[in-house]
């Protein structure tokens, strides 16, 4: 079992290699805080022997959680200007074992152009530089023992990279329009952090404590109890996290999921023709021998009336994956469902997962079983497979010792909730003289969005994609104080701003290509993050009590006219998820 966000542990793995077995009764430390008991572990004697390492520890309070929800406690948080929720399903079957959830960062990094603004409570500092130099500087202030009862991300900055951040590095083209204004990169720098444990039903408050040079044995003592006092407001903060009025929305069954064709009025960033346009194009780049493979997308909108926190209540029941994410921002709010790694580093070993080749899920057992048989024998979705495992042993190649690159397992199905994919698993050892962030650049943007060659596919994309791509085919996850770091491509995905939503989704363009194929490709994966946003609307707004779209459940929405900027689109019924 495959728990993305949980750095592999599975709730289903009670005995296995990802039990995690917990030594807590010998190191907890009671701290009195009016009159009430407190308890946190590490001890503060094993605190104080880190810190003669470490200039950062986690010190942990926990509790019981078989009544609580991630769902639930989040709504508390959900509402402040920073916020972020990290969840996992294997496969689309079971949820993964751990839930992390958090708010009010105490730095906030973003910027775009070379500018980048560093956000602290008290004060914002503007540097100028290239962004992964700028983070490496700021994470080796902070260094965290990895600690066997606790979870991989335990503290540390959570967010997204966008697609366009290798422009930093190589020399390529922009984008023409750069009409959402995204930032290069946004990261909110968390030392307080709420897990949830779903296989030991626990939740975890962990505040990290800091040491500072010089630190003597009282100012040890000190900063562990007041570490041990903000684990208490952090479960005060989330405590009694009742049902609000309207949130849960009307009683429904299984028909609320039910795919009617109704995704409200969505338009596109170009027409149907354009696009098609753009397929001949990169087919006569791959005849003339620049390239092997191109992925080129559109962008959708839509303007939802459900909140993002709705929609992604709706997004995670519709389609649960491996990665799932809800990052509120200052001005955006991002929420997804990527099935697929870029880059996890743990304990030195590189991670990259690449999926390519897809089939819709069975009716049947039987069924499934022939879809299997029949995506693994398709020599197109094999080749283009088989590329992309190439490009990622390249890439790993890169900051791997030599010789350590593998393949664990190779050409595997995968099965999802809707669909099912060919799976590969290549690692590798980290190099000494390399970071985690160093392999993550290695493997920014992954070949399954951009294409092979990697930079000469980017710059065909520059070229025929008219507005920057932001967010979109970049990463989405988190870099531990530890050192450990977690990232999934941002696809499945919607980015909410001014009040709009968009989607945005690509097609694989190779030499036999049909553009008609493509372009309805690109319609279909769209299509799962769309009705995500169709259903939200109904459940939680159309349907609500006193609403005056009441009633209006089984109402498809009328579509509009169309303008001279967008077309609005008739979603088709076959085809599956990205």
């Amino acid at each position: 079992m495959y728990d993305a966000f949980a750095g592999g542990h599975s709730i289903s793995a009670v005995g296995g290699d990802f039990f995690v077995s917990v030594r807590f009764r010998s190191g907890v430390s009671a701290a009195r805080q009016g009159g009430n008991t407190v308890k946190c572990y590490p001890s503060l004697q094993e605190a104080a022997r880190l810190a003669a390492t470490y200039n950062v520890v986690p010190i942990v309070r926990e509790r019981m959680a078989d009544t609580e929800t991630p769902i639930r406690v989040f709504r508390r948080m959900a509402e402040r200007r920073h916020a972020f929720l990290l969840e996992s399903a294997d496969g689309g079957a079971r949820w993964g074992r751990y839930s992390f959830l958090g708010a009010d960062p105490f730095l906030v990094v973003r910027g775009k152009a070379g500018r980048f603004e560093l956000i602290y409570r008290d004060r914002t500092e503007t540097v100028r530089g290239r962004p992964i130099e700028l983070l490496s500087s700021l994470m080796e202030k902070y260094r965290a023992p990895v600690l066997p009862d606790l979870p991989p991300f335990a503290g540390g900055a959570i967010g997204y990279f966008a697609y366009d951040l290798l422009r930093y590095y190589e020399r390529l083209p922009a984008h023409r329009v750069d009409d959402l204004d995204m930032d290069d990169l946004y990261l909110m720098f968390c030392d307080e952090v709420v897990v949830f444990d779903h296989l030991r039903h626990r939740l975890l408050f962990i505040a990290n404590m800091r040491i500072r040079p010089g630190d003597t044995e009282a100012d040890i003592a000190r900063s562990y109890r007041e570490a041990c006092e903000r684990t208490e407001r952090l479960a005060a903060s989330v405590a009694g996290a009742a049902e609000l009025s309207g949130e849960n929305g009307p009683p429904f069954g299984s028909e609320a999921f039910a795919d009617d064709g109704d995704i409200g009025d969505v338009r596109s960033n170009m027409d149907r023709s354009r696009y098609e346009e753009m397929v001949i194009r990169a087919r006569e780049y791959i005849r003339a021998g620049d390239i092997f493979q191109v992925v080129l997308s559109q962008r959708f909108e839509t303007r939802p009336k459900a909140s993002p926190f709705q929609i992604y209540r709706a997004l995670r029941a519709l389609n649960p994956s491996p990665y799932m994410y809800y990052l509120k921002m200052d001005r955006e709010t991002i929420v997804g469902s990527s099935p697929e790694m870029l880059v996890r580093v743990e304990d030195g070993i590189v991670r990259t997962r690449p999926i390519a080749g897809t089939r819709p899920r069975g009716r049947t057992p039987e069924e499934d079983e022939a879809l299997e048989r029949d995506l693994l024998s398709d020599e197109k979705e094999r080749a283009e497979h088989v590329m992309l495992v190439d490009l990622g042993r390249n890439d790993l190649g890169r900051v791997c010792e030599f010789g350590s690159v593998k393949c664990d397992s190779y050409m595997r199905i995968e099965r999802y909730s809707h669909v099912m994919h060919i799976v590969s698993d290549v690692s590798g050892r980290l190099r000494k003289d390399k970071s985690a962030i160093d392999a993550f650049v290695s493997c920014l943007p992954a070949g399954t969005v951009s294409g092979a060659p990697k930079l000469r596919a980017m710059e065909i994309i520059a070229e025929l994609e008219r507005e920057a791509r932001g967010p979109y085919a970049g990463a989405i996850g988190y870099w531990a104080f530890t050192g450990a770091l977690n990232t999934c491509i941002t696809i499945r995905t919607i980015v909410f701003k001014g009040g709009a939503a968009y989607v945005q989704a690509g097609a694989g363009i190779v030499w036999d290509s049909v553009p008609e194929n493509e372009y309805r490709e690109t319609v279909n994966k769209a299509k799962a993050m769309l009705r995500a946003v169709r259903i939200a609307d109904r459940l939680f707004v159309e349907s609500a009590p006193g609403s005056r779209f009441s009633g209006l459940m089984e109402t498809p929405a009328r579509k509009s006219a169309p303008n001279e900027d967008y077309f609005f689109l008739e979603m088709t019924q076959a085809g599956g998820d990205e």
